[in-house]
């Protein structure tokens, strides 16, 4: 009966640490969503401020 228990306890902390990895992964994704977002949102702006700015002025 020890080795069952000794045996789930195993493979619970084994889950664990799956889960963990999965937590991470997905933050890093989230991350790199926020970061194209911004990056697209900023370079959005700087094309409108700079060049549509000299388009007109032309």
């Amino acid at each position: 009966m020890d080795a069952v228990v000794a045996l789930v306890h195993k493979l619970v902390l084994r889950r664990d640490e799956g889960q963990d990895l999965i937590e991470y992964g997905l933050l890093v994704a989230l991350i790199a969503v926020v970061a194209i977002v911004a990056v697209t949102a900023v370079g959005t702006t700087v094309n409108t401020v700079f060049w549509q700015t000299f388009a007109n002025a032309i």
